[in-house]
């Protein structure tokens, strides 16, 4: 997956948000600004080639206080609009410094 694609969708304004991210994120108290900014300054960790209807990622990012973002998108090549599959506070004991998970 092209994270540049991703970004593009971001600042172009075409993404869609599913109810699941919009529920992990208030879960998580994170609001969507802080998230697409984790995006945009963040670093794409995996891979989901085989993930439906469309590939996605994960995405490793941080908030203002550098606090640790996970974002999953997925990406349309045909509309190329994003999607903001599920985003959260990655926990320590399963995420070696947010970016590796733990064995």
């Amino acid at each position: 997956m092209n994270l540049a694609r991703i970004h593009d969708a971001i600042r172009s304004n075409r993404i869609r948000i599913t109810n699941h991210a919009i529920d992990e994120a208030e879960d998580d108290d994170l609001l969507l600004d802080e998230i697409l900014a984790s995006v945009l300054i963040g670093e794409l960790i995996e891979q989901y080639p085989n993930d439906r209807p469309y590939p996605s990622c994960l995405i490793y990012g941080v908030d203002t206080t550098g606090d640790a973002i996970h974002s999953v998108w997925a990406y349309n090549e045909d509309t190329e609009w994003a999607v903001l599959i599920t985003v959260y506070r990655p926990d320590p004991a399963r995420w070696i410094d947010g970016r590796m998970r733990r064995k």
